[in-house]
């Protein structure tokens, strides 16, 4: 299930990275007692849409728009009815509106675009180094695949074994960025993907994300 979130314009200045403060919005709304920390995440959402370049800041003179999607319903239910009772965000930003959104019927889908930037790591064995990868890495690819059937199996859900997730490399604009998170750098991915597989698995991706760190906004995808 998928909420859409349109916001005010904002009063202040907001930065370039600030990831962070939509991953403590949410978690406001999820309540201080929530279980979601640490865990591996079941849920993605999206990055502010709608902003311009300041100077050195973002503006949303006509507000923002984004979504919170999560495989557990509840936990959408239980978000919309905190952001009534408490709806302001940062930077002078509040919720104005909210639309949910169920899951679609993607049987007929393979293409999907991004609503944050994929991020893929791999530690390496024998150094414990982490590695990040973007659609350049043949790795990427199968990685990918393999973060999803891992959230499906903390899911509870069967394996799919026809699962394949592949960056669209037809993709004429795709690039890497570059994210900076607690101060250190993420290089992830810009390149829409392609989700191969049972419709019910497509449905969870659409839901929990592609690749690493959907907890923190990234790998949502529509």
């Amino acid at each position: 299930m998928r909420i859409h979130l349109a916001t005010t314009p904002n009063d202040k200045p907001v930065s370039f990275d600030y990831q962070q403060k939509l991953v403590g919005v949410l978690h406001k709304w999820l309540g201080g007692d929530n279980n979601e920390h640490g865990n591996m995440s079941l849920y993605s959402f999206s990055w502010l849409q709608g902003g311009m370049k300041d100077g050195n800041k973002l503006a949303f003179t006509k507000g923002a728009k984004w979504f919170i999607s999560f495989y557990d319903e509840r936990r959408i239910k239980q978000i919309v009815r905190n952001i009534l009772n408490s709806p302001g965000m940062f930077s002078g930003m509040s919720v104005s509106d909210v639309v949910i959104e169920e899951t679609p019927d993607l049987s007929k889908r393979n293409l999907f675009y991004l609503g944050s930037p994929i991020f893929i790591k791999k530690i390496d064995k024998e150094s414990r180094e982490t590695k990040q990868l973007t659609f350049n890495d043949k790795e990427a690819n199968d990685l990918m695949a393999q973060t999803l059937l891992h959230k499906m199996r903390i899911a509870g859900l069967p394996t799919d074994e026809s699962l394949k997730v592949s960056f669209d490399l037809s993709y004429m604009n795709r690039k890497t960025k570059l994210s900076t998170y607690n101060g250190i750098g993420n290089r992830a991915s810009l390149c829409p993907v392609l989700i191969d597989g049972k419709p019910e698995t497509k449905a969870f991706a659409w839901n929990v994300g592609i690749g690493n760190s959907t907890g923190i906004g990234f790998g949502s995808i529509y």
